[in-house]
């Protein structure tokens, strides 16, 4: 119920990087997906974390507009959309950039990406 009210089961875009800090303040393990609206990529991304989503509730999952966040991008040396950040207890421990990890292919499976997210610890995955 906890995780609930902190906004896990659910992947949502977050408007800001103000509450990009905000977000990974108040939970342990997030996900987030820098994208960008015209990289045919980070739709497929999508896709998969909306399923993840629901079914990793311990894990908080995010989207955040690449473009409307350079700081962020910047600061977490962010060159390739999508990327996941990673992110346990407030530290970025991990990135999935772009489709490397995930067979180099467009057609992964959401059991791929959730098997290298269960490699970064993120999630519970058995």
């Amino acid at each position: 119920k906890e995780w609930l009210s902190k906004g896990h089961g659910e992947y949502r875009e977050i408007p800001s990087e103000r509450d990009f800090f905000q977000e990974v303040k108040e939970s342990k393990n997030v996900v987030c997906h820098f994208y960008r609206e015209t990289t045919f990529r980070c739709q497929i991304m999508d896709k998969h974390l909306a399923v993840l989503a629901k079914k990793h509730i311990e894990t908080k999952f995010l989207k955040l507009n690449a473009e409307k966040s350079p700081f962020l991008c910047e600061r977490l040396r962010i060159k390739v959309i999508p990327t996941l950040a990673l992110i346990k207890d407030g530290k970025t421990q991990d990135y999935v950039v772009g489709f490397t990890d995930l067979g180099n292919t467009d057609d992964f499976t959401t059991e791929t990406l959730e098997w290298r997210l269960g490699c970064a610890d993120i999630i519970n995955y058995r």
